[in-house]
């Protein structure tokens, strides 16, 4: 008799989890096809922006507010506009908080392979300021930080952000911006050495990476680092889905490439929803950059995760093609970054014919259209990308003042294969000008290239 009220108790709690679990399926099943990121500051007209917003065909936001007070302001207004919140939240970066935690903590910083720590040094950028993640405390930190955020009614789910480490890898546009050539990982950008993540790691494996001639080589040393990023993720969901909120993050292109290059691994975590920024305007310049993500997502993801895709925005038939690129490779629905870059009346409504479209096709049960193709990283299979390296050649060549009338290249002759790049050596026939044409791969992804004079 004394089981009976125990097993009262036991089912109880379980129709609780089938209950929560069917409740955040159906949210799933019901999600906006179209989201966009954005920063909310209290003074702005957040009613205007929900205007357009909904104008455009946009029905999801992930929100960057300072405060969970301004969140509750927010959902109010965009309720009154059926758009739907989730909290974009840094989670392994700081920033909203960044003084207090610096001045209170700053042992809790990532350190580089030099041994410096963020606390007092710069990567890249000043906002740049990188927890780390092998700590109890910082973990303890986030996941109550994470708890504060759920606690808001009416906040559909949370979408982490800088979920990482910092880049050790930038993509190829962006080197010219911070003068840098990274054709290998260099100890400066290289980050995870924390002298509690090196004890952790010796304790699991019995040596110290920073031992070794060339710690990036060493596949545990990476994974290990993967790993307590992956950790920190999925304690974040184990919170998220308390509350009965949705799980979502914004993390690099695909896992194969983000593990490689900021050591995010993240089709391992326990997503509902994945925002993979897909910026191929930082990588190679080619549409064929988000097909080739987006094919090999879907393979990559956590089988349970639903797959989106995330968009820089650009101007014209670029953009459409960009969401062609992603949804007929996979993907359940488009992000874009941002709505504010839809500047033209026109685009918006443009914008606006696609998403309804799109709407219509899902609700007539047309399925997400699968694909049985492979990406590719053989750039001499990619048209664009080989005329951006042509039209990259021709301005090499008149600022030296000995333009031809037209650029006639030779053979592109393999000159070697170092790290991630393959290294090339052409031609140019009619002024006798080498040049070196290195194409990079990441995670199997052709993502990015660079061409230098000889």
């Amino acid at each position: 008799m004394k089981l009976r009220p125990l097993l009262f108790a036991f089912l109880f709690a379980v129709a609780l989890v089938a209950m929560s679990c069917s409740k955040l399926s159906a949210e799933k099943r019901s999600l906006p096809l179209f989201w966009t990121w954005m920063d909310y500051r209290p003074a702005m007209n957040f009613d205007s922006i929900c205007s357009i917003v909904s104008e455009t065909g946009i029905e999801g936001i992930m929100l960057n507010a300072p405060t969970p007070h301004d969140y509750r302001i927010a959902i109010d207004i965009a309720h009154k506009y059926n758009i739907r919140i989730f909290a974009w939240l840094w989670t392994m970066n700081l920033e909203h908080d960044r003084d207090s935690i610096l001045r209170n903590h700053p042992d809790w910083l990532s350190v580089n392979r030099r041994g410096e720590s963020l606390a007092d040094t710069k990567a890249y950028v000043d906002y740049y300021k990188f927890l780390c993640p092998a700590l109890p405390e910082v973990r303890d930190y986030i996941r109550r930080r994470i708890t504060e955020y759920c606690a808001i009614e009416g906040l559909e789910g949370i979408a982490i952000d800088y979920h990482r480490f910092v880049d050790v890898i930038l993509p190829t546009t962006l080197w010219p911006r911070y003068d840098v050539v990274q054709d290998r990982e260099y100890a400066e950008w290289d980050f995870g050495y924390h002298p509690r993540m090196i004890e952790a790691f010796q304790k699991e494996y019995g040596y110290d990476p920073r031992m070794l001639d060339d710690p990036s080589t060493d596949e545990k040393w990476l994974q290990f680092r993967c790993d307590q990023i992956t950790e920190v993720a999925n304690e974040i969901a184990d919170v998220v889905h308390a509350h009965g909120k949705l799980m979502a993050a914004s993390p690099f292109p695909t896992p194969a490439m983000s593990r490689q290059m900021v050591r995010q691994d993240w089709g391992r975590w326990n997503l509902d929803i994945v925002f993979p920024m897909v910026y191929h305007t930082f990588y190679t310049g080619d549409v064929s950059f988000i097909a080739d993500c987006t094919i090999d997502n879907t393979k990559q993801k956590n089988p349970a995760t639903s797959l989106y895709c995330g968009l820089m925005v650009t101007d014209g038939d670029e953009m459409f093609r960009s969401m062609d690129a992603a949804l007929n490779n996979g993907a359940q629905g488009i992000a874009i970054f941002t709505v504010n870059s839809l500047r033209s009346p026109s685009m918006r409504a443009r914008f606006r014919r696609y998403a309804d479209s799109l709407r219509q096709e899902r609700a007539l049960n047309v399925a997400i259209k699968p694909t049985m193709a492979s990406s590719d990283p053989d750039p001499f299979r990619k048209p664009a990308i080989m005329a951006a390296v042509k039209e990259r050649i021709a301005a090499n060549i008149a600022r030296d003042n000995m333009a031809p009338q037209q650029i006639n290249l030779g053979d592109f002759v393999f000159e070697k294969e170092e790290g991630a790049a393959k290294v090339y050596l052409v031609k140019e026939q009619n002024t006798s000008k080498g040049f070196r044409v290195s194409f990079y791969v990441y995670g199997g992804i052709l993502s990015g290239w660079n061409v230098e004079g000889l």
